[in-house]
Protein backbone atom coordinates (compact mmCIF):
# COMPACT_ATOMS: atom_id res chain seq x y z
CA UNK A 1 0.00 0.00 0.00
CA UNK A 2 1.76 3.22 -1.67
CA UNK A 3 2.11 5.94 1.06
CA UNK A 4 -0.26 9.05 -0.11
CA UNK A 5 3.30 11.05 -0.82
CA UNK A 6 4.31 8.52 -3.28
CA UNK A 7 6.60 5.22 -2.61
CA UNK A 8 10.38 6.72 -3.34
CA UNK A 9 9.61 10.35 -1.05
CA UNK A 10 8.51 7.62 2.04
CA UNK A 11 11.47 5.43 1.38
CA UNK A 12 14.16 8.33 1.02
CA UNK A 13 12.55 10.21 3.96
CA UNK A 14 14.82 10.62 6.88
CA UNK A 15 12.89 12.84 9.59
CA UNK A 16 11.63 9.35 11.11
CA UNK A 17 15.55 8.53 11.72
CA UNK A 18 16.51 5.27 10.77
CA UNK A 19 13.36 2.23 10.13
CA UNK A 20 12.80 -1.62 9.55
CA UNK A 21 12.00 -3.92 6.89
CA UNK A 22 10.74 -7.17 7.52
CA UNK A 23 11.83 -9.37 4.32
CA UNK A 24 9.70 -12.42 3.46
CA UNK A 25 10.57 -14.93 1.42
CA UNK A 26 7.83 -16.84 -0.51
CA UNK A 27 9.87 -19.70 -1.26
CA UNK A 28 10.11 -20.83 1.88
CA UNK A 29 6.57 -20.49 3.59
CA UNK A 30 3.13 -20.32 2.36
CA UNK A 31 1.13 -17.32 1.33
CA UNK A 32 -1.35 -17.02 4.62
CA UNK A 33 1.78 -17.83 7.11
CA UNK A 34 3.73 -14.87 5.07
CA UNK A 35 0.88 -12.26 5.55
CA UNK A 36 -0.24 -13.01 9.52
CA UNK A 37 4.45 -12.59 9.28
CA UNK A 38 4.13 -9.53 7.57
CA UNK A 39 0.81 -7.80 9.72
CA UNK A 40 2.58 -9.15 13.09
CA UNK A 41 5.93 -7.44 11.44
CA UNK A 42 3.91 -4.00 11.28
CA UNK A 43 2.59 -4.17 14.39
CA UNK A 44 5.67 -4.69 15.98
CA UNK A 45 6.77 -1.54 13.90
CA UNK A 46 8.30 -2.59 10.77
CA UNK A 47 7.21 0.18 8.50
CA UNK A 48 7.92 -1.73 4.59
CA UNK A 49 7.48 -5.30 3.81
CA UNK A 50 10.14 -6.66 1.05
CA UNK A 51 8.67 -10.05 -0.84
CA UNK A 52 11.83 -12.02 -2.35
CA UNK A 53 14.99 -13.47 -1.19
CA UNK A 54 15.26 -17.15 -2.67
CA UNK A 55 16.41 -17.01 -6.01
CA UNK A 56 14.36 -19.82 -7.99
CA UNK A 57 10.78 -19.03 -6.79
CA UNK A 58 8.69 -18.66 -9.45
CA UNK A 59 6.63 -15.51 -9.91
CA UNK A 60 3.40 -17.47 -9.27
CA UNK A 61 4.65 -17.84 -5.56
CA UNK A 62 5.59 -14.30 -5.63
CA UNK A 63 2.68 -12.49 -6.66
CA UNK A 64 0.21 -15.21 -4.51
CA UNK A 65 1.91 -13.70 -1.29
CA UNK A 66 1.87 -10.03 -2.40
CA UNK A 67 -1.46 -10.37 -3.17
CA UNK A 68 -2.32 -11.79 0.13
CA UNK A 69 -0.47 -9.05 2.11
CA UNK A 70 -1.96 -6.54 0.24
CA UNK A 71 -5.49 -7.59 1.01
CA UNK A 72 -4.81 -8.50 4.41
CA UNK A 73 -3.20 -4.55 4.75
CA UNK A 74 -6.34 -3.31 3.08
CA UNK A 75 -8.75 -4.53 5.32
CA UNK A 76 -7.18 -3.62 7.98
CA UNK A 77 -6.98 0.22 6.82
CA UNK A 78 -10.92 -0.50 6.34
CA UNK A 79 -11.19 -1.28 9.71
CA UNK A 80 -8.69 1.81 11.32
CA UNK A 81 -11.38 4.34 9.29
CA UNK A 82 -14.29 2.62 11.23
CA UNK A 83 -12.49 3.21 14.59
CA UNK A 84 -11.86 7.15 15.81
CA UNK A 85 -8.53 5.58 17.91
CA UNK A 86 -7.13 4.13 14.69
CA UNK A 87 -5.10 5.75 12.62
CA UNK A 88 -5.54 4.96 8.99
CA UNK A 89 -2.05 5.82 8.03
CA UNK A 90 -0.17 3.28 10.15
CA UNK A 91 -1.12 0.30 7.50
CA UNK A 92 -0.32 2.42 4.51
CA UNK A 93 3.13 0.21 4.72
CA UNK A 94 4.48 -0.60 0.80
CA UNK A 95 5.20 -4.12 0.04
CA UNK A 96 8.19 -4.22 -2.06
CA UNK A 97 9.59 -6.72 -4.45
CA UNK A 98 13.41 -7.85 -3.51
CA UNK A 99 13.96 -10.59 -6.48
CA UNK A 100 16.32 -12.68 -6.66
CA UNK A 101 15.77 -12.39 -10.60
CA UNK A 102 13.39 -11.41 -13.66
CA UNK A 103 11.55 -14.41 -12.88
CA UNK A 104 10.27 -13.17 -9.24
CA UNK A 105 8.18 -10.33 -10.09
CA UNK A 106 4.41 -9.49 -9.89
CA UNK A 107 2.03 -6.73 -10.22
CA UNK A 108 0.46 -6.59 -7.20
CA UNK A 109 3.76 -4.84 -5.19
CA UNK A 110 4.03 -1.49 -4.94
CA UNK A 111 7.47 -1.55 -6.19
CA UNK A 112 10.95 -2.89 -6.51
CA UNK A 113 14.05 -2.58 -5.74
CA UNK A 114 15.82 -2.30 -9.31
CA UNK A 115 18.91 -3.43 -8.85
CA UNK A 116 22.93 -3.66 -10.03
CA UNK A 117 24.80 -5.89 -8.34
CA UNK A 118 27.57 -3.83 -8.66
CA UNK A 119 30.05 -5.85 -7.38
CA UNK A 120 29.22 -9.06 -9.39
CA UNK A 121 32.06 -10.47 -11.78
CA UNK A 122 29.37 -11.56 -14.42
CA UNK A 123 26.97 -9.12 -17.38
CA UNK A 124 23.56 -11.03 -15.94
CA UNK A 125 23.40 -9.40 -12.43
CA UNK A 126 24.67 -5.79 -13.50
CA UNK A 127 22.33 -5.60 -16.36
CA UNK A 128 21.01 -8.54 -18.09
CA UNK A 129 18.12 -9.87 -15.40
CA UNK A 130 17.17 -5.69 -15.61
CA UNK A 131 16.62 -6.13 -19.01
CA UNK A 132 14.55 -8.99 -18.68
CA UNK A 133 12.59 -7.74 -16.03
CA UNK A 134 12.30 -3.89 -17.49
CA UNK A 135 9.31 -4.63 -19.64
CA UNK A 136 7.07 -6.78 -17.30
CA UNK A 137 7.76 -3.83 -14.66
CA UNK A 138 6.49 -1.34 -17.07
CA UNK A 139 3.63 -3.00 -18.59
CA UNK A 140 2.26 -3.83 -14.67
CA UNK A 141 2.73 -0.27 -13.21
CA UNK A 142 5.27 -1.30 -10.51
CA UNK A 143 7.58 1.66 -9.70
CA UNK A 144 11.46 1.01 -10.05
CA UNK A 145 13.55 1.57 -6.92
CA UNK A 146 16.67 2.95 -8.56
CA UNK A 147 19.20 0.87 -6.26
CA UNK A 148 22.84 0.01 -6.19
CA UNK A 149 23.61 -3.63 -4.54
CA UNK A 150 26.63 -4.37 -2.49
CA UNK A 151 27.50 -7.73 -1.21
CA UNK A 152 30.07 -7.76 1.58
CA UNK A 153 31.59 -10.85 2.93
CA UNK A 154 30.18 -13.88 4.06
CA UNK A 155 27.70 -13.18 1.14
CA UNK A 156 26.17 -16.13 1.63
CA UNK A 157 23.87 -17.76 -1.45
CA UNK A 158 23.14 -14.57 -3.06
CA UNK A 159 27.38 -14.03 -3.27
CA UNK A 160 27.76 -16.97 -4.58
CA UNK A 161 25.10 -17.07 -7.22
CA UNK A 162 25.82 -12.96 -7.85
CA UNK A 163 29.61 -14.21 -8.71
CA UNK A 164 30.20 -11.32 -6.31
CA UNK A 165 33.59 -10.18 -5.15
CA UNK A 166 33.08 -9.82 -2.08
CA UNK A 167 33.92 -6.64 0.14
CA UNK A 168 35.66 -8.00 3.19
CA UNK A 169 35.65 -5.76 7.00
CA UNK A 170 37.80 -3.15 6.77
CA UNK A 171 37.28 -1.91 3.56
CA UNK A 172 36.00 1.16 3.46
CA UNK A 173 37.86 2.81 0.60
CA UNK A 174 36.67 0.34 -1.80
CA UNK A 175 32.90 0.52 -0.12
CA UNK A 176 33.16 4.40 -0.23
CA UNK A 177 34.34 4.18 -4.06
CA UNK A 178 31.44 2.05 -4.96
CA UNK A 179 28.92 4.48 -2.61
CA UNK A 180 29.82 7.43 -5.16
CA UNK A 181 30.01 5.51 -8.08
CA UNK A 182 25.78 4.77 -7.25
CA UNK A 183 25.56 8.29 -6.72
CA UNK A 184 26.92 8.90 -10.16
CA UNK A 185 24.77 6.47 -11.63
CA UNK A 186 21.93 8.36 -10.33
CA UNK A 187 20.89 6.02 -7.56
CA UNK A 188 18.88 7.05 -4.85
CA UNK A 189 19.54 4.00 -2.93
CA UNK A 190 22.41 1.47 -1.59
CA UNK A 191 22.00 -1.51 -0.09
CA UNK A 192 24.41 -3.09 1.92
CA UNK A 193 24.35 -6.89 1.84
CA UNK A 194 26.23 -9.13 4.14
CA UNK A 195 24.06 -12.01 3.03
CA UNK A 196 20.95 -13.81 4.38
CA UNK A 197 22.01 -15.73 7.13
CA UNK A 198 25.01 -14.36 7.30
CA UNK A 199 27.48 -15.45 10.51
CA UNK A 200 28.34 -11.48 10.89
CA UNK A 201 26.84 -8.16 9.87
CA UNK A 202 28.04 -5.62 7.33
CA UNK A 203 30.86 -4.17 8.75
CA UNK A 204 29.76 -0.68 10.55
CA UNK A 205 33.26 1.51 9.36
CA UNK A 206 31.87 0.85 5.92
CA UNK A 207 28.55 1.77 6.84
CA UNK A 208 30.00 5.05 7.92
CA UNK A 209 32.42 5.57 5.01
CA UNK A 210 29.23 5.02 2.37
CA UNK A 211 27.23 7.29 4.45
CA UNK A 212 30.06 10.35 3.73
CA UNK A 213 28.62 10.22 0.18
CA UNK A 214 25.77 12.57 0.03
CA UNK A 215 21.77 11.58 -0.92
CA UNK A 216 22.17 8.29 -1.20
CA UNK A 217 20.11 6.29 1.09
CA UNK A 218 21.50 3.09 2.73
CA UNK A 219 19.77 -0.03 3.52
CA UNK A 220 21.54 -2.43 5.52
CA UNK A 221 21.07 -6.45 5.73
CA UNK A 222 22.41 -9.65 6.64
CA UNK A 223 23.73 -10.77 10.09
CA UNK A 224 21.46 -8.82 11.90
CA UNK A 225 19.97 -10.43 14.61
CA UNK A 226 20.11 -8.52 18.11
CA UNK A 227 18.89 -5.12 18.80
CA UNK A 228 23.13 -4.19 19.44
CA UNK A 229 24.06 -5.59 15.68
CA UNK A 230 21.08 -3.76 14.62
CA UNK A 231 21.74 -0.37 16.63
CA UNK A 232 25.52 -0.72 15.85
CA UNK A 233 24.13 -0.63 12.06
CA UNK A 234 21.79 2.43 12.46
CA UNK A 235 24.56 4.60 14.38
CA UNK A 236 26.45 4.29 11.90
CA UNK A 237 24.46 5.65 8.87
CA UNK A 238 21.89 2.86 7.96
CA UNK A 239 18.72 4.81 6.93
CA UNK A 240 16.80 1.65 6.84
CA UNK A 241 17.57 -1.93 8.45
CA UNK A 242 16.47 -5.38 7.07
CA UNK A 243 16.10 -8.80 9.07
CA UNK A 244 14.66 -11.57 7.55
CA UNK A 245 16.02 -14.79 9.04
CA UNK A 246 14.83 -13.75 12.68
CA UNK A 247 11.13 -13.90 11.75
CA UNK A 248 11.75 -17.08 9.59
CA UNK A 249 13.24 -18.54 12.70
CA UNK A 250 10.42 -17.97 15.14
CA UNK A 251 8.90 -20.27 16.78
CA UNK A 252 5.37 -18.23 16.97
CA UNK A 253 4.20 -15.15 16.21
CA UNK A 254 4.71 -13.71 19.54
CA UNK A 255 8.22 -14.36 19.54
CA UNK A 256 8.39 -12.79 16.20
CA UNK A 257 6.43 -9.83 17.57
CA UNK A 258 9.21 -9.40 20.28
CA UNK A 259 12.05 -10.33 17.95
CA UNK A 260 11.38 -7.06 15.81
CA UNK A 261 9.85 -4.84 18.71
CA UNK A 262 13.40 -5.57 20.44
CA UNK A 263 15.10 -4.47 16.51
CA UNK A 264 12.97 -1.32 16.64
CA UNK A 265 13.62 -0.13 19.72
CA UNK A 266 17.39 -0.53 19.79
CA UNK A 267 17.10 1.18 15.54
CA UNK A 268 14.69 3.73 17.20
CA UNK A 269 16.79 4.76 20.48
CA UNK A 270 20.22 4.56 18.77
CA UNK A 271 18.73 6.68 16.25
CA UNK A 272 16.85 9.58 18.19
Amino acid sequence: MIPDFGLLNYVLDQSQGCRHVTLIDPGKQSAEIATRRAIAAIESGSRMIFVGGSTDTPDEVVHETCKSIQEALELQIFAASQDPNSDEEFWKIPVVLFPGGAHALSPAADGITFMMLMNSKTRKFLVGEQLRGAPYLHKFGVEALPTGYLVFSPGGKVGEVGEAELVQPGQTEITHAYALTAQMFGFKILYLEAGSGASNQVDPNCIESANQVEGLCLIVGGGIRTGEQAAKAAQSGANWIVTGTLTEDASSMDELRQRIRTIVDSIQSSSS
